[in-house]
C-alpha cells in the first residue's frame, strides 16, 4: 500500500494504516485463504514522558551502522552502530526544555508538554521507521483508533538534510510540523514541497553576525585609518570598533572626522593625514547619510586621484545604489561590507552531568553513553564485552563531546525548537475569538489541533536575549552576507556576496579579489617578522610598530612571540623548528670502545693468571700465598674487570640496579679475599712464636666463613638498597638545556655511600694489617704486595669521589667505570704480578727455602 493513498482516509485511520505498514507484513497460504497478521518488529523510543501534547524527537544517537535488510519476512538483526555523545546532549537539551516549560506556570498553564524521543542513526531509512513509529506509538496497543487529532504536536528533527526531507515528507499528509534543528539545505524554502517544515539554523544562504575585528584580522589589515561622520552613528561606530579592536593584532593609525555641515577644507586635510601614514592603505568609513557626507567627500577624494585604497564600508552606505557608477570603479573597487548574531542555556551543564546509569538503570542509551566515555560498562545486562564499572563515575570536562555547554549552537537551537513549539500551542490555547490568525480571526479548536502550525508561523518571542520567529519560508532570521564591490560586465560596480559570517568563523567560498585584477591591500606598520624572529615594540608606538629580533637559543618565533621548545627539543640554527635534542650516554663510541677494550683486557689478564697459577699450583709460591684464596682472589677480580661493562650503553631499569650492585659485591668479594690472605698472613708468622697457635683458628673452614660472612654484609645492604629505593634510568635536562643525557639515578644517596662506604672501610681495614705484617720475615712478604695494593686502591677511590661529583654528563660513568679499572688492574698487578715474575721467569727461586729466607748462601 503507498503512504499517498492514505490522504483521502480519516486522519486516524491513516496513522493507524500506517502502524501496519511498519510494524505488519500479510502473509497468505496457498492452501488457505485466511490472512494472518505477525508482529514482526517494534522500533523503542530512547525517552518517553507522558503529558497532555506529545512532542516527538529524532536524533543520530548512532552512526556509521550497515543497515540490515528489511524486508518484512523476519526481525532484522542486529546492525553495527557507533553511540554518539553530542547527538545525545541535543536529546538531552530537548528534555531539558521540556521540563523547565513544565515547570513554568506562565507558559502553557494547566497543560503539560511530553515527548517521545527515537534514534534515526543518521540514515534516512531508520528515520523514517522513528517518524512513523513517534506518530503511532510503540505497538498497536499505544496506536488506538481515535476520532480526534493526534496529541503529536510536531517532531524536533532532524540532523542531516537528508533524514530531514524524509521525515517531512512523511508528516506532510497529517499537516504535523517539523522543526529542524541542524538542516541547513536550502532546498526547504521550497514551501510547496516542505509547506510544514521549519527550522530554527538558517539556510546555507546566510550566516550570522560580523564583527569588524574579524573581517580586519581575516585580512591582515593591522594598520587601518578611521573616518566617520559628525553624528551620533559614527561616534558609537567607532567607539564600539575600538573597543572591539582592543586585545587584536589591529591598530587605528588615525581618527577623523567628516564634518555634519560639509567643509571642503576639512575634507582635504583629512586626506593629507591619509597621505602622511603610507603604510595605512585601509580606511574604515562610517557615515550615515550618503548624500551629505560620502558623496561630496568622495568627490573631492576623486579630485586628489588617490587609488589603492581599500575602503571597508559600514552597513549604511555598503548597498548605497548611488555609487554603482563606473566612474566610481577605480577608487571604490574592492570596497567590503558585513553585516551581524548565538545561545546560553543556564541550566544544560547541570543537567547533564546528572544523566548516569543510576538514575537511569534500565536506559541501554545511558549504558552506551557511559560505555562510549568511559570504555566500560555500568551493568551487567549490557552486551559489550567491556570491562564494568560502577556507573557512579563523574562526567569531566575531557568528554567534550557530551559536556561541551560553553557555547551551544545545535543544542540551543533544540533548545529554541521546544519553546517556539511551546509558546505557538499556548497562543493556541490562549486564542481569543476575533484575534486568531485564521479566516475571519478565528481560532483554532484546542481539542483538534491538526493545523495548528499557522500559529507555529505567527510565533514570535525572545529568548536569552535572542528573538525567535519564523519567516513565510520557515526560516528563522537571516544571517548577513558579506558584499564586495566588484566590477560588473558594464564597468559599473556590483555589489557580489562572497561569503557568510556565522559569528565564529569567517567563511569566503568566493575568492574576494578573484575577479578582477586588483590584489589583497597590505595594510600594516610593520612587515611581520621572518621565522625565528620575534616582534620588540618600539618604545612610544602602537603594538603594530615593531622591530623584529632573533629568538635566543631554545626557543622559535610564530613570528610574534618566540616560544620554548618541549622539554625533548630544542631549536634548530635558525629558531624555525624544534629539534628533538641530542641524547647522550656513555656509549660504545670512541671512549666506550676504550673503556670496553681495557676491560676485557683486564679480565682476560685475570684468566691468564688463574691459569698459570692453576698450572703451577703445586709449586712452592702459590702453595704457601694460599692457594684457594688466591683462586677466589682472582675469579672476584675478574668480575670486578667485567662489571665496568654495565656502565657502558644506553641505561635500562635492569641495567641501573645492576651496575651499583654488581660492582659493590663483586669489589667486596675481592677484598673479602684479600683480607683473608692478610689475616692468613699475620697468622702465619705468628705461630712460629712459642706458646702461639693461631693456625688452628684460620683453617680453610674458617677462611671461608671470614670471605662469606664479609661478603653477605654488602649483600643485604645491596638487597636492602633495591628493595627501598632502587636505582633507575632517568633523563636529565638541567645539567645541559640543549641535550638529554640518559644516566642511572641511584635511587637512594644514602645507599649508594653506604655501599662505597663499606668497601673502603674493608679496604682499609685491610692496609692496617698488612701494614702491620710489611716486616715480617723472608724473601717474598705477602703483606708488602697487599699494603701496596690497599694503598692503590684507596688512593684510587679517593680521587674517584670529588671526579664523580663534578663530572658532567654521560662522563659520570666513564669515571666510575674508569675507578673500577683503575683499582682492579692496581690489585692484580700488586698482588700476581711478582709471583707471576717468579713463576714465569725466575723458576729457581719457586722454592720454600727461598721463599723463606732460609737458602743456603
Amino acid at each position: 500500500m503507498h503512504l499517498f493513498t492514505l490522504l483521502p482516509l480519516p486522519y486516524s485511520l491513516g496513522v493507524l494504516t500506517l502502524a501496519y505498514i511498519q510494524n505488519f507484513c500479510f502473509t497468505s497460504s496457498t492452501t488457505s485463504p485466511v490472512k494472518v497478521c505477525i508482529l514482526q518488529n517494534s522500533f523503542q523510543p530512547g525517552f518517553v514522558a507522558e503529558g497532555d501534547y506529545i512532542i516527538g524527537g529524532i536524533f543520530p544517537l548512532h552512526y556509521n551502522q550497515e543497515m540490515p535488510d528489511l524486508n518484512c519476512t523476519y526481525k532484522p538483526p542486529p546492525v553495527n552502530h557507533r553511540f554518539d555523545p553530542r547527538a545525545f546532549r541535543w536529546a538531552q537539551t530537548m528534555r531539558l526544555a521540556v521540563e523547565e516549560i513544565n515547570e513554568n506556570p506562565e507558559l502553557l498553564p494547566n497543560h503539560t508538554l511530553g515527548y517521545k524521543i527515537f534514534d534515526s542513526c543518521a540514515y534516512p531509512l531508520t528515520g523514517q521507521r522513528a517518524a512513523i513509529a513517534v506518530l503511532n506509538g510503540i505497538n498497536e496497543d499505544g496506536a488506538p483508533m481515535c476520532s480526534g487529532a493526534s496529541p503529536l504536536l510536531a517532531i524536533i528533527g532532524e540532523s542531516g538534510s537528508a533524514q530531514s526531507i524524509v521525515v517531512s515528507r512523511i508528516l506532510q499528509p497529517f499537516q504535523i510540523p517539523m522543526i529542524s534543528y541542524f538542516s541547513s539545505c536550502a532546498c526547504f524554502t521550497d514551501r510547496i514541497q516542505y509547506p510544514t517544515f521549519f527550522r530554527v539554523i538558517p539556510n546555507d544562504d546566510y550566516q550570522v553576525r560580523e564583527q569588524n575585528k574579524h573581517l580586519l584580522v581575516r585580512f591582515n589589515w593591522t594598520w587601518v585609518g578611521v573616518v566617520r561622520g559628525d553624528h551620533e552613528y559614527g561616534r558609537f561606530a567607532v567607539q564600539g570598533l575600538l573597543r572591539e579592536l582592543q586585545g587584536t593584532k589591529v591598530c587605528v593609525a588615525y581618527q577623523e572626522m567628516i564634518p555634519l555641515l560639509y567643509n571642503q577644507q576639512r575634507a582635504l586635510e583629512i586626506m593629507q593625514v591619509g597621505r602622511e601614514k603610507p603604510c595605512s592603505n585601509v580606511i574604515k568609513l562610517h557615515v550615515k547619510y550618503t548624500e551629505g557626507e560620502m558623496t561630496p567627500f568622495l568627490r573631492d577624494y576623486m579630485t586628489q586621484n588617490i587609488t589603492g585604497i581599500q575602503w571597508v564600508a559600514s552597513e549604511a552606505w555598503v548597498t548605497a545604489s548611488v555609487f554603482t557608477r563606473k566612474e566610481y570603479y577605480p577608487y571604490l573597487g574592492g570596497t567590503i561590507g558585513f553585516g551581524i548574531r548565538t545561545g546560553y542555556i543556564s541550566r544544560l551543564s547541570k543537567y547533564l552531568e546528572r544523566v548516569n546509569p543510576q538514575r537511569y538503570p534500565n536506559n541501554p542509551l545511558v549504558q552506551e553513553l557511559w560505555e562510549a566515555l568511559y570504555g566500560c560498562r555500568p551493568s551487567l545486562s549490557s552486551a559489550s564485552q567491556l570491562p564494568l564499572c560502577s556507573g557512579q563515575e563523574s562526567v569531566l570536562e575531557q568528554h567534550s563531546a557530551y559536556l561541551n555547554t560553553s557555547s551551544p549552537r545545535v543544542a540551543y537551537n533544540t533548545y529554541k525548537a521546544v519553546y517556539a513549539i511551546a509558546h505557538s500551542l499556548h497562543n493556541l490555547l490562549m486564542c481569543q475569538p476575533g484575534n486568531g490568525p485564521f479566516e475571519n480571526k478565528s481560532c483554532a479548536q484546542s481539542d483538534n489541533v491538526l493545523p495548528w502550525q499557522y500559529y507555529l508561523q505567527e510565533v514570535k518571542f525572545i529568548i536569552a536575549g535572542d528573538e525567535v520567529n519564523f519567516d513565510l519560508k520557515g526560516d528563522s532570521v537571516p544571517y548577513y552576507d558579506i558584499i564586495n564591490w566588484q566590477r560588473g560586465t558594464s564597468g559599473n560596480i556590483e555589489f557580489v556576496s562572497v561569503g557568510l559570517f556565522d559569528g565564529t568563523n569567517l567563511c569566503l567560498p568566493i575568492c574576494l579579489y578573484g575577479r578582477w585584477p586588483l590584489q589583497v591591500p597590505v595594510s600594516v606598520c610593520s612587515a611581520s617578522c621572518l621565522p625565528g624572529f620575534r616582534k620588540a615594540v618600539r618604545h612610544g608606538e602602537p603594538v603594530c610598530c615593531f622591530d623584529c629580533v632573533p629568538c635566543d637559543s631554545g626557543k622559535i618565533s610564530n613570528q610574534i612571540n618566540c616560544t620554548f621548545c618541549p622539554e625533548d627539543f630544542w631549536s634548530n640554527k635558525d629558531r624555525t623548528i624544534c629539534i628533538p635534542k641530542k641524547v647522550e650516554f656513555l656509549a660504545y663510541d670512541s671512549l666506550g670502545i676504550a673503556l670496553t677494550v681495557i676491560s676485557v683486557v683486564g679480565a682476560c689478564l685475570t684468566i691468564a693468571v688463574f691459569a698459570v697459577f692453576f698450572y703451577h699450583r703445586k709449586t712452592a709460591i702459590v702453595r704457601v700465598n694460599n692457594s684457594e684464596l688466591s683462586f677466589f682472589t682472582l675469579f672476584a677480580l675478574t668480575l670486578c674487570f667485567l662489571c665496568s661493562l654495565v656502565f657502558i650503553g644506553e641505561p635500562t631499569f635492569w641495567s641501573c640496579m645492576l651496575r651499583h650492585t654488581a660492582f659493590s659485591i663483586t669489589f667486596s668479594l675481592c677484598i673479602s679475599c684479600i683480607l683473608g690472605k692478610t689475616l692468613v698472613v699475620l697468622a702465619a708468622f705468628s705461630a712460629t712464636r712459642p706458646g702461639k697457635n693461631i693456625m688452628k683458628w684460620l683453617g680453610p673452614k674458617q677462611q671461608r666463613a671470614i670471605i662469606f660472612s664479609c661478603t653477605m654484609v654488602q649483600v643485604v645492604i645491596c638487597a636492602a638498597w633495591l628493595i627501598h629505593a632502587r636505582p633507575y634510568p632517568t633523563r636529565n635536562t638541567k645539567y645541559e638545556r640543549s641535550k638529554i643525557i640518559l644516566e642511572c639515578s641511584v635511587g637512594s644517596s644514602l645507599a649508594f655511600w653506604c655501599v662505597l662506604g663499606y668497601i673502603g672501610l674493608q679496604a682499609c681495614l685491610c692496609f692496617v694489617l698488612a701494614f702491620l705484617a710489611r716486616k715480617l720475615p723472608g724473601n717474598f712478604n705477602e703483606a708488602k704486595f697487599i699494603t701496596f695494593s690497599m694503598l692503590i686502591f684507596c688512593a684510587v677511590w679517593l680521587a674517584f669521589i670529588p671526579a664523580y661529583i663534578s663530572s658532567p654528563g654521560n662522563y659520570t660513568d666513564a669515571v666510575e667505570s674508569f675507578a673500577i679499572l683503575a683499582s682492579s688492574f692496581g690489585l692484580l698487578f700488586c698482588l700476581f704480578a711478582p709471583k707471576c715474575y717468579i713463576i714465569l721467569l725466575k723458576p729457581e727461586k719457586n722454592t720454600k727455602q727461598h721463599l723463606m729466607g732460609k737458602e743456603k748462601k
